[in-house]
């Protein structure tokens, strides 16, 4: 039942996204232009944000073991992680308050440098939360290479610059998966990565990711086919036949 609701929260989640801007905004201006009305909705939009980041807690440890095909870019991406879409709506709530109070006190002329400072503080951090949620895949298997991006940057490693891909030890659901770099300068990094040497593993099994890096980096030939859904059965057939997820962790 919960990967289920995870799986259509990800799925639909610029719906999910949108509704919850939606929601947010009439709270904001509830709070800056009708108190009164901004009391009543307090209180289910503040259940609403707690059972939303209860939520997203819980789908963090939902981390299956495939890829999505996107036959567009081409590439084999990780799922769309379902707890960023929830992480987001339970910030927009506490985020929509702040905004609707800053409003509520220029309207009374009584807007401080804090609050100012504040309220924007919070924004950014809210629409850094929406970016993330909206943006969806973050680590992308490519003919050329590997690629993950996050709302402030991207890492961008081709697969001739790649070494190895590793499982942190001891780790059980690791949420990072480490890389050896053989050649270092083809490495591409732009604005601010989110790792300078790893991948994010918060929305798939980190030793499948690996065992998938490790197989083109092993066999360049299919690397081009990468994208496809005959190229996916066939990667999924390669790694059931080299023992499953981690074949070099064993």
């Amino acid at each position: 039942m919960i990967s289920k609701l995870s799986a259509a929260t990800a799925r639909h989640r610029h719906v999910v996204l949108l509704l919850g801007l939606l929601v947010a905004g009439v709270n904001a201006a509830a709070v800056g232009f009708a108190p009164s009305l901004g009391q009543v909705l307090f209180t289910p939009l503040l259940l609403l944000a707690l059972a939303a980041v209860v939520l997203s807690v819980i789908f963090v440890g939902i981390r299956p073991a495939s890829f999505v095909v996107l036959p567009q870019a081409p590439a084999f991406a990780t799922p769309a992680p379902a707890w960023k879409v929830l992480f987001a709506l339970g910030f927009l709530g506490p985020g929509s308050a702040s905004v609707g109070a800053l409003v509520r006190s220029a309207r009374e002329g009584m807007v401080s440098t804090l609050d100012l400072v504040f309220t924007i503080s919070w924004l950014a951090l809210v629409a850094l939360l929406v970016v993330e949620a909206w943006r969806g895949h973050d680590v992308q298997l490519r003919p050329h290479g590997i690629v993950q991006r996050w709302a402030l940057g991207s890492l961008t490693v081709p697969w001739e610059a790649l070494a190895a891909a590793q499982v942190p030890p001891g780790a059980d659901r690791p949420s990072r998966l480490r890389m050896a770099f053989a050649k270092p300068p083809l490495v591409r990094r732009r604005g601010l990565p989110w790792s300078w040497n790893a991948l994010r593993t918060d929305s798939v099994d980190a030793r499948f990711l690996a065992a998938a890096i490790r197989h083109y980096v092993g066999h360049p030939e299919h690397r081009a086919a990468i994208g496809g859904q005959a190229e996916y059965r066939r990667l999924l057939a390669a790694l059931d036949r080299n023992g499953g997820r981690d074949e070099g962790n064993r």
